[in-house]
C-alpha cells in the first residue's frame, strides 16, 4: 500500500534523517520533529505533513510498553497532486503564511476515514485492484481541500516561492558531490541571491550549503 505504521514502546534519542514529501498522522504517543530553525511536538490526535524533502532530526517523547507510541506515515505522490490541483479552490490567503516545509495540524476525521478505508481495501487482492486506487485519490484531493491545503498549493502551484525551492531542492539532491553554487540555483529560480537564501531559509529552515551539507552526510 505504500503505507508504513511505525510503532515504539520506549522514547528514543535523536535520529537524523530525510523527510521526503509526507503526511503522517499520530495516532497516540508523541514525537518532535524538527530542524535548526525550528522544533515541532506532534501529539495523537495531530498530523504532520512534509511538502519538500527535508534533513531532519526527529525522537519519540511519549511511549510506553503499555501505551506505546503509533503512526501512520503515507508518502505523498508529487504527481497525482499536481494532476488534482487544477480541480480544487486555490486556499492562499492574502496574509503572509510561515513557509516553513512542515506542517501541523488536528487530524482530520475524513481523512482518518478514508486512510482506513484504504488499509482494508490494500488486504483484498480485487479490492487492492479497483478500490484502493479511487480511494488513494480521494486521499491525496482531502490534502488539497483540508487543513494542509495551503502549504501544498503553495508547493504546487507554479508561481509560488515554495515551488521554486522546491525545484532547487531537487537539483541539489540530484548530485550531492557537484561543488553548489548558490548563485545559478538563485537565477534558475529567477530570485536575486539575497532573495532566494531567505526563501530557502524560511522554507527548509536552513542555508543552501548547509542543507547541502546535511544531506551529504546522511548519504554517507
Amino acid at each position: 500500500s505504500g503505507v508504513h505504521m511505525l510503532r515504539f514502546s520506549a522514547t528514543t534519542g535523536q535520529d537524523a534523517t530525510v523527510y521526503r514529501p509526507l503526511l503522517c498522522l499520530v495516532l497516540q504517543g508523541a514525537k518532535e520533529v524538527g530542524t535548526q530553525a525550528k522544533t515541532l511536538r506532534v501529539g495523537d490526535g495531530q498530523s504532520l505533513l512534509v511538502s519538500h524533502a527535508l534533513p531532519v532530526v526527529s525522537r519519540i517523547t511519549e511511549a510506553a510498553r503499555d501505551r506505546p507510541y503509533v503512526a501512520l506515515v503515507l508518502p505523498l505522490d508529487m504527481d497525482l497532486l499536481r494532476a488534482l490541483a487544477p480541480d480544487v479552490t486555490a486556499a492562499l490567503g492574502a496574509s503572509a503564511q510561515d513557509a516553513f516545509s512542515i506542517s501541523l495540524c488536528a487530524t482530520d476525521p475524513e481523512m482518518e476515514d478514508a486512510l482506513l478505508r484504504y488499509l482494508r481495501q490494500c488486504e483484498r487482492e480485487d479490492a487492492h485492484r479497483l478500490l484502493a486506487p479511487i480511494t488513494r485519490r480521494e486521499i491525496h484531493a482531502r490534502l488539497l481541500m483540508g487543513p494542509h491545503a495551503e502549504p501544498l498549493q503553495k508547493l504546487l502551484w507554479h508561481e509560488t516561492s515554495a515551488s521554486r525551492i522546491f525545484q532547487a531542492t531537487r537539483a541539489i539532491q540530484s548530485d550531492l558531490s557537484r561543488p553548489l553554487a548558490v548563485g545559478d540555483l538563485a537565477r534558475r529560480a529567477a530570485m536575486s541571491s539575497s532573495a532566494f537564501f531567505e526563501h530557502f531559509k524560511a522554507v527548509t529552515g536552513t542555508s543552501p550549503l548547509q542543507y547541502q551539507k546535511e544531506l551529504r552526510l546522511l548519504h554517507a
